[in-house]
């Protein structure tokens, strides 16, 4: 997707090599849904890069899906996010809880059941979605970061960052199927009224054939290996 006039552009928050999930490059609303002001949201998760799929984990797929994983071999979980903007804390949330162990029929049975039983007027904690979250207000709208580890976030309400600044470590909380970073930008700080605004990444590099190639103000297409630029 080709960046247009109504794009903003952020820095990349994560550091290493990613994989790009969700991505309104694939699709609009990239998750399916406008609501929650995620109509161009991100995720992002970190795999071995010498495994092909979404291998996130250390063990063997057959064991992922039948004992599971914890969340320590995870290769995503508990690595840094960065502000991609220059801002002020509207709000840091944590305390939520993570399951310490993923088992992908048991994760997607509780994502599903999240879904078909979400309703907007009766949400009275994020968490419960977006787990452990970040939103910063900017002169180009709100960030909101989310699916932090809990007891991770470093910032507090008021506080004014530069971009680049240590937010909080990926994490699993909330309503998620894997440790990784969900990331999107909006028009306003209220979730239930907001309308998503496209943004792409200021710089980093995307793997083709091997070889890795300098993006400027690019949006990663689904599935693409990326990395932050040194």
């Amino acid at each position: 997707m080709a960046e247009s006039p109504q794009t903003v552009v952020v820095d990349f928050p994560l550091r290493g090599e990613w994989i790009a999930g969700n991505t309104p490059a694939r699709r609009i609303p990239s998750h399916g849904t406008d609501l929650l002001g995620q109509r161009y949201a991100y995720d992002f998760v970190r795999v071995d890069p010498a495994r092909k799929g979404m291998h996130f984990y250390k063990a063997t797929s057959l064991h992922y899906l039948l004992a599971g994983v914890s969340l320590e071999d995870c290769y995503g979980w508990g690595q840094p996010i960065h502000s991609p903007v220059q801002g002020v804390v509207l709000q840091a949330e944590d305390g939520w809880p993570e399951r310490q162990r993923l088992q992908p029929v048991k994760d997607l049975f509780i994502a599903l059941k999240n879904g078909l039983t979400f309703n907007p007027k009766r949400l009275t904690d994020f968490r419960r979605l977006g787990g452990n979250h970040i939103i910063i207000e900017t002169n180009i709208g709100y960030v909101l970061l989310a699916h932090a580890r809990t007891g991770s976030i470093r910032v507090s309400k008021g506080d004014r960052i530069d971009s680049g600044h240590h937010l909080a470590d990926v994490g699993h909380s909330g309503n998620s199927t894997a440790p990784h970073l969900h990331f999107h930008l909006m028009d306003r700080q209220d979730l239930l009224t907001a309308q998503g605004i496209l943004c792409c990444f200021r710089e980093y590099d995307v793997r083709r054939d091997g070889t890795w190639i300098r993006v400027e103000n690019g949006i990663p297409k689904h599935t693409e290996i990326i990395r932050s630029v040194p």
